[in-house]
């Protein structure tokens, strides 16, 4: 499951980097494992039932650590409705947060 999810991910930031715009990718966010798009402040431009809304508003702890995904990505792990949850989360070019995890 942990290099799915890099794929995925991978695959969004580069065709992200590449001209493509989030919406390109709504259908990824009614996928299993599904991904999501964010603005660095936190607004989701691509989730399964939390477009337009802020993340950190919504769940700060779990902004907190999505938010630590670099250019390169990074795996981080939280607890999200007692369960688990690690996400591969990555910054493309224009500072997009693209992101998809799995429970533990």
């Amino acid at each position: 499951m942990k290099e799915a999810v890099k794929k995925k991910v991978d695959d969004i930031v580069a065709g992200l980097d590449g001209g493509k715009k989030p919406e390109d990718f709504a259908s990824a966010a009614h996928e299993d494992p599904y991904v999501f798009i964010m603005e660095a402040e936190g607004k989701l431009l691509v989730h399964p039932s939390l477009v337009g809304q802020s993340l950190k508003e919504k769940a700060g702890p779990v902004y907190d650590e999505v938010a630590k995904g670099t250019a390169a990505g990074d795996y981080v792990r939280y607890e999200w409705g007692g369960a688990k949850k690690c996400t591969y989360s990555r910054k493309t070019k224009s500072g997009l947060i693209v992101g998809c995890g799995y429970n533990e």
